[in-house]
């Protein structure tokens, strides 16, 4: 299937591009500070998988059509920040009560809604898709032919990576949040830090243009 030369290679290439902090480890930063380190952790799980969708996708060639098509790629970027910007929102709202739901006195928030959210944000990130259309094909080796399977296991390479950093960034603003969390008020704080920082990156994915 893939060589370990290509493999080594494309690995080096993502893990350039996933340690410098991007949309998603400021999605993961932001839940974190609003909900704590079980809400980051099942966010970038969800997060990773919805973004290995679009590698499949684009290994299938949806991810050529958004590639070409302006008003595609446009509903999906619009798409993807309003939902965003909607998390960033109720995060804000919801930034005075964070203090009673880390005692135990708040409702849990369900490890799979926090999941479905992450992974809606992961399927719903265009940047992502037309980056796995225009960097995966370079890596594959059509004359060894399952150009698909080929695209899926490189995919797989980035996605382990993105999961193990997002991971970290995730623990590390848990952390600082815990240490927040002995104030009701710096809590409220960080809570709300964490609801603007979503509601930020929704509105720059929103403005974010594209090369035609």
């Amino acid at each position: 299937m893939v060589s370990a030369e290509h493999a080594l290679a494309f690995a080096a290439m993502s893990l350039l591009l996933i340690v410098i902090p991007g949309p998603s480890v400021l999605f993961v930063i932001g839940r974190a500070l609003a909900q704590g380190r079980r809400a980051a952790l099942m966010t970038v799980v969800g997060n990773t998988l919805g973004a290995y969708a679009l590698i499949v996708a684009v290994a299938f060639g949806v991810g050529s059509v958004v590639e070409r098509s302006v008003l595609v790629f446009t509903a999906l970027k619009l798409a993807g920040a309003a939902y965003l910007v909607h998390l960033g929102v109720k995060a804000w709202r919801e930034r005075r009560s964070l203090h009673a739901a880390v005692a135990g006195a708040g409702p849990a928030r369900g490890g799979l809604r926090t999941f479905g959210e992450g992974f809606a944000v992961g399927v719903t990130n265009p940047k992502t898709l037309v980056f796995f259309a225009a960097v995966l094909p370079q890596f594959v080796d059509r004359d060894q032919g399952h150009v698909a399977g080929q695209m899926l296991v490189l995919g797989l390479v980035f996605s382990v990576i993105a999961l193990v950093s997002d991971m970290v960034w995730g623990v590390l603003a848990a952390t600082a949040r815990d240490w927040f969390a002995r104030s009701p008020q710096r809590l409220s704080l960080v809570g709300g830090i964490g609801g603007l920082t979503m509601i930020g990156l929704g509105v720059a994915v929103a403005a974010t243009g594209r090369k035609e």
